[in-house]
């Protein structure tokens, strides 16, 4: 960066691609944020962002005039289960309160009708806030259930234990610890208290999970190994490897006719660009005869533009039988 001779600095990149960017300024090997940006958590750190736009394209993002908008509401739950609780008691002895989002179509505040729930986990070095933020969820949702392509459902965001970097260990499917303790909390405590505190359709028929990138690994883990309590899942870029599709999850794949009775539909995305890329997972899977739904965002990478694109094409499936 050059002084603008005003006092401030200013540089010029190479064109971007569209979509959502983090950066950071870096002075003597040091990295901060941009004063003059909106600060995002991603990164596992605060972090400046910016949007290159797209065209009309994007528009199903983008809040639009003359429909209904639902709302997010910001939750905090008491946790038994959290990481910091030892034979039921937290390390300072007080209850432990974790955080959530919950988007609520914009029909919810009109009646007294239940509805279906999604549990949404962003990635590694994200937290709850990242799918409504970075990734416009609300909008995605706001504009798919005013056209009738998705059915109205409540979205549930909660940080899934993986804002810390990963520290290195085992990082295959089923087996690794990262982001682990976010299990339990999610089954006994985050459950339990949305379909006690919001009008849920409480059974696994009107429950579906779905997570970008890291939080594709965990609703592997999480959907592969409860399916008393999950009929839909999702995965965009979904950080899931190591994968024998014979064995895993103790030959969940292994009975196919079996496995698609259960799962209503199962979906998983990444971008042409992308540093992972789930097209041999899907192709393993289709050989036992599983039945698996994909796309590729043409042009991105492992970015937000590759997931808004992603949960765009997966809500419209969702609690549709």
């Amino acid at each position: 960066m050059q002084p603008d001779g005003k006092g401030s600095f200013m540089a010029v990149t190479e064109p971007l691609p569209v979509g959502f960017h983090y950066y950071f300024m870096n002075i003597d090997g040091v990295n901060f944020v941009d004063p003059a940006s909106e600060t995002f958590f991603g990164c596992n750190r605060e972090s400046g962002g910016l949007e290159v736009p797209e065209g009309p394209e994007g528009d199903y993002y983008r809040p639009q005039q003359g429909i209904p908008h639902g709302q997010v509401r910001s939750i905090y739950y008491p946790s038994s289960h959290d990481a910091q609780m030892v034979n039921g008691k937290s390390l300072n002895d007080k209850c432990v309160w974790r955080h959530a989002l919950v988007y609520t179509p914009a029909e919810y505040e009109k009646g007294k009708k239940r509805y279906p729930v999604l549990y949404l986990q962003h990635g590694m070095g994200e937290g709850e806030t990242s799918w409504m933020i970075q990734g416009k969820m609300q909008h995605i949702m706001d504009n798919a259930i005013a056209k009738g392509e998705a059915v109205p459902m409540i979205v549930v965001m909660e940080s899934g234990d993986i804002k810390a970097p990963f520290r290195g260990g085992n990082n295959q499917a089923g087996r690794s610890e990262y982001g682990a303790s976010f299990y339990p909390v999610l089954l006994n405590d985050l459950i339990p208290y949305i379909d006690a505190n919001f009008r849920t359709k409480a059974d696994r028929e009107n429950r579906a999970m779905a997570g970008l990138s890291w939080g594709g690994h965990q609703t592997f883990d999480v959907v592969l190994q409860n399916l008393d309590k999950f009929a839909w899942m999702g995965t965009f870029s979904g950080a899931i490897f190591g994968l024998d599709v014979k064995t895993a999850y103790n030959g969940v794949f292994a009975d196919a006719d079996a496995f698609n009775k259960k799962i209503h539909y199962f979906y998983m995305n990444w971008g042409s660009e992308d540093f992972i890329k789930s097209q041999p997972i899907v192709d393993s899977l289709r050989e036992l005869g599983i039945k698996v739904d994909s796309s590729v965002s043409q042009g991105t990478g492992h970015e937000f533009l590759t997931w808004r694109r992603g949960l765009h094409e997966f809500i419209p499936h969702l609690f549709k039988k």
